[in-house]
């Protein structure tokens, strides 16, 4: 029950945010203040559910964790999904062609802080944590990873392949992310920076949408296998594997440090066991 009610407090927001921020697309400025505005508002609203609900301190969102976790999660994204490119460059799938003389900078990042906020507190705040503490770290990865990719169906350009992609890359290494450092901002950091790197500064279509014109111009083209297709770069296979790469060095980091929940090894909320964990 606590599940319905958390992923439904907090998806009301995502709606009627989404909503708004769709609404002032033609105003950067507007569209980065409502966006912004729907993250804030999504992060209250969760911490007020999880604590009506579960009767704890909502430890995963500790005001420490955004100077610790969210800037360099939002580094490591952006610098990620960097890699990505060059590397789609350097196997002549994508070719830069210059300088933008209009960007949405300003209006994807506001955008994209909606999004990522309110799609990191619903599939791993809410579903995964609470799949967790019932079944186990590996099997709440492939559920959330799995739901989190037949989300994507819905988006323009979807494909079996694009959307598994998805549930590896997203589902997979956001999911590690969070089991890592049982925080969600580390999570949130890394969905926002890469989604802002890839809509406004290199302009590419972000799981089949081409919402947003870049910092910088550029041209893809080849096989899909390489390029992602219309769906974008997150089809791609370097993609996948880079972010293969980091979910596996997320896990081993958590494994390490004793964060993997076994299945039925515990009656008590996650969050809290793992910061004992922690401790």
């Amino acid at each position: 029950m606590r599940l319905v009610k958390q992923f439904v407090a907090v998806a009301v927001v995502a709606l009627v945010g989404g909503q708004l921020v769709t609404a002032t697309r033609e105003n950067a400025l507007a569209t980065a203040v409502v966006g912004a505005t729907t993250a804030v508002l999504a992060l209250l609203v969760y911490a007020w559910v999880v604590r009506r609900t579960e009767r704890r301190r909502v430890t995963e969102l500790a005001p420490a964790g955004i100077v610790t976790g969210l800037v360099p999660g939002a580094v490591l994204g952006a610098g990620t999904f960097t890699a990505v490119i060059a590397a789609i460059g350097l196997f002549g799938g994508y070719r830069f062609t210059g300088w933008s003389t209009r960007n949405d900078l300003v209006a994807a990042a506001g955008f994209m802080a909606a999004a990522a906020v309110t799609e990191e507190l619903l599939f791993r705040g809410v579903l995964f944590r609470i799949v967790e503490g019932r079944v186990g770290t590996w099997l709440a990865l492939v559920v959330s990873a799995a739901l989190f990719g037949l989300m994507h169906l819905l988006n323009p350009h979807a494909t079996v392949g694009g959307v598994a992609a998805i549930a590896v890359e997203a589902g997979g290494m956001l999911g590690a992310a969070y089991v890592a450092t049982r925080r969600l901002w580390v999570p949130i950091g890394l969905h926002l920076g890469w989604n802002v790197a890839e809509s406004g500064i290199f302009g590419t279509a972000v799981s089949g949408k081409s919402d947003f014109t870049g910092l910088v111009e550029g041209t893809m083209s080849g096989p899909s296998l390489l390029t992602g297709g219309e769906f974008g770069p997150e089809a791609s296979l370097v993609s996948l594997g880079a972010c293969l790469l980091m979910t596996v060095v997320f896990l081993c980091w958590a494994g390490r440090h004793g964060r993997l929940v076994p299945r039925r090894s515990r009656r008590v909320a996650p969050v809290e066991a793992a910061a004992t964990l922690a401790r």
